[in-house]
This record gives C-alpha cells, structure tokens and sequence, in this order.
C-alpha cells in the first residue's frame, strides 16, 4: 500500500511537471521550432563548400586540349639552302600550313601572394555575418513569445479574479434569498444579482476565449500544443544595464571584420602569383623545327618551366576600392553608435517604467485589502437594510476592479523587467 501511494504521488508529480510552462522553455522550444533555424545548417555547408573552392588554389590545374589550325605563312628554308639539300638528294617540303595538336598543360601554383588565405578569412567572416543575421531574426522572437506568455498569465489571473467575484455573488445571492423569505428583501434585489452573474459569466467566456486565443498562437510558435498547461509565473530579476549583448550590435562587429578580411584580399589581389608548368602534346610540327621541315609526323614533346604572373590593373583600383572599404567601416561604426545610443535609452525608459510599476504595486496590496473591508461592511449592511443591493454591488465591483489592477500591475512588472532582460540580452 505504501508503495502504492508513493508511486502514485511520483505519477502526479511528473504529470504536474510536464503540464508546466516556464517563459524559458517556451523561448527555446519556439526557437527550436522556428523555420529559419534551419538556415544555420545551410550556412554551415555554404561555408565549407566555399572554404574547399578556396583551397583548390593549390591544386594541381590538368587541362586537357586539342586544335587544327592552318597558317598563311610558316617557317622555311631559304631558297638557296632549298635547293642545294634537294641537289644532294634531300627532300625538303618544310613546315605544313595546316598543324595539329593535342595537348596536356599542368599548372602548380607556387606562391599566390596570400590570395588563398585572405579568401579563406573572407569567407569565414561572410558565413559567420550570415549566422549573426540569422540571430537577430531569431532574437526578436523574444518579445513576440514574451507578450504571449505574460499575456496568458494575466488573462489566468484575471480569470482567478473573476471566478472569486463569482463566488461573492453567489454568496450574497443565498443571503438575499434567505432575506427574501424573511420579506427582507425584495425580488429587484435578486434580479440584481442575478444579472450581475450573468454579466459575469459573459466576461469570463471573454475571458476563457482570449486565453485559448493566446494560447493558439504560442502552441503555433512552439509546434506543440500548449492547451490549458500551467504557465509557471516567472521570478522578478535584476538585469544590469550596463552591458549590452544584442546580436545587432554583434552583427555590426561581424561586418566590420569582414571589411578587414575583404581588405587583406585586397592587398592579396595586387602581389605576384608564381607557378610551375609543363605542357605535353603530340602533334605536327613538333618542337624540332627542322625534322618538322623535313617530315610530316607527328611528334610528341614536352616542355616546362616556371612563370610569374602580376595583375598591374589591380593597382590602379586599390586606393579606389580602399576608399570605399574605409567609407562603409565609417558607416558600420555609425550605424553601430547609434544603435547602442537608442538601446542605453531604451534600457533607462524601461527602468523607469520598471521603478513606476513598483511604486503602483506598493500601494495596490494596501488597495485590495481595504476595498476588500469596504465589501464585508457593506454585506452586513445589506443583510440590516442600511445600503441597497446596488451599492452592495457597486462594492464587490471596486474590490473586483481593484484585485485586477493588482493582477495587471504584477504582471506588468514581470513583463518589464523581462523585456529590459530581452533589451540587453542578458
């Protein structure tokens, strides 16, 4: 029996943990779920598709060709020389006009002034751009899963509000009955409370649909279905102002060290590039000049060396292309200025709002309380005859309105202080 009981307390805790929400779970399910997640995956396989193409710089160049041409013009003997070698017996019918080749070229670069490496950072410094883009996308899902979240909660606790406005109405209700058989009271007096529930039950329906609402909204963001769950109200937390870690500023950082990288490519571009090369090719005429004279065969031959190869135009554009580099850094830190200047005074407008709720919530306690004494001496004062139904009401409305001002400003104040935590990114 014992273990009965324990197994069964362990079941409803586990099911009573898995009905629960927190704010966090629900930010990284949603991000989890997201569709642009699936750009980092993307990015991933982008980057290293073009860090292999920058290193196939180094790879050997094997390029297979062949061609037919014909000349108007080739080398010859001079006529003199012609004829004294036929004289001798020797046939002479120089170089054919029309000449064929099939040739293998290999290429080995040597030394490609940085250009390899410089594209290799240029490369990192674009994909991890694209990451940090993707992060700002997926960072203002924050606020939009924030709104939703404290939005259900202040819908719950306004309903909780409602459901004990409920249970005051169908007390006094038993109590003017009561009065009603004694002829105390009035069947308007009943009416009166009647119509109130009924006004009542409309607001929770209201109510109940927003919730359900809300919730559709947060169970598409999620992909999973959020239903009635429990969401668990957060803790209030101190967010210190003084750092400042949005991924916009962090992706203005990355732009400006891809600059730096674009930069290095560009000094990279203007050096000489040195490379080794063989060609080998069979073909008429050969490399032999004179047999070439004295066949028609084709030949095979081969020949290597080393090659320096300097694009001098690149020169003429670099203080051009420098300027331009230097021009978009100044914009980016601009652009980066400005937008830490908006996020500080953003932070100092969400504090204040934060220290503007506390001080509403200090008093608010106090509110609930004496509205609440307000509303228990007019009952008795009903139940004696001394105030009418209607103000009797008019009391449970002012403790009813006063609990959700409190309901609102506590759930403002959660909200506040978790959008300066979004704010800074902490």
């Amino acid at each position: 029996m014992k273990r009965m009981l324990i197994l069964t307390a362990g079941l409803l805790l586990s099911l009573t943990a898995h009905a629960q929400l927190t704010l966090e779970e629900c930010i990284s399910k949603a991000k989890t779920h997201y569709p642009e997640v699936a750009q980092y995956d993307l990015i991933d396989a982008s980057e290293q598709y073009n860090l292999e193409a920058a290193s196939r710089g180094w790879i050997p160049q094997i390029t297979l060709s062949g061609q037919a041409t014909w000349q108007n013009a080739v080398a010859r003997f001079p006529d003199q020389l012609k004829g004294m070698l036929e004289a001798q017996g020797m046939d002479i019918p120089g170089i054919a006009q029309d000449q064929y080749k099939v040739a293998v070229d290999v290429s080995q670069t040597i030394w490609d002034g940085g250009v390899s490496a410089a594209q290799k950072k240029v490369v990192a410094a674009e994909a991890a751009e694209q990451r940090l883009s993707n992060d700002v996308s997926i960072y203002a899902l924050q606020d939009r899963i924030s709104g939703l979240f404290f939005g259900i909660l202040l819908l719950d606790q306004n309903y909780e509000a409602l459901v004990s406005r409920k249970e005051l109405l169908d007390a006094n209700l038993s109590r003017l009955e009561a009065l009603r058989r004694e002829g105390a009271a009035l069947a308007s007096d009943l009416d009166l409370i009647r119509v109130e529930q009924l006004s009542l039950g409309q607001q929770m329906e209201q109510n109940r649909s927003s919730r359900d609402n809300y919730a559709s909204m947060l169970s598409i963001f999620m992909g999973e279905d959020v239903g009635d769950r429990y969401l668990v109200k957060p803790q209030q937390v101190i967010v210190p102002t003084g750092v400042n870690n949005r991924p916009e500023l962090q992706l203005l950082d990355a732009k400006i060290a891809g600059l730096d990288a674009r930069k290095a490519l560009l000094d990279a571009s203007v050096t000489p590039k040195i490379n080794i090369f063989a060609q080998g090719y069979y073909g008429n005429p050969g490399l032999d000049m004179f047999q070439a004279m004295t066949s028609r065969d084709w030949t095979w031959n081969a020949y290597m060396g080393v090659r320096m190869q300097w694009n001098v135009n690149a020169l003429f554009n670099r203080k051009a292309d420098l300027r331009h580099l230097e021009t978009t850094r100044g914009m980016l830190a601009n652009q980066r200025e400005i937008f830490s200047f908006n996020s500080s005074l953003q932070a100092t407008q969400q504090t204040g709002e934060i220290q503007r709720i506390e001080s509403a919530l200090q008093s608010d306690e106090e509110i609930v309380r004496l509205r609440g004494r307000i509303r228990q001496t007019a009952e008795s004062q009903r139940e004696k005859g001394v105030i009418d139904t209607a103000t009797l009401l008019q009391r449970i409305t002012e403790e009813s309105l006063a609990v959700t001002a409190r309901n609102a400003h506590e759930i403002e104040l959660l909200k506040a202080m978790y959008d300066l935590k979004i704010q800074v990114n902490q």
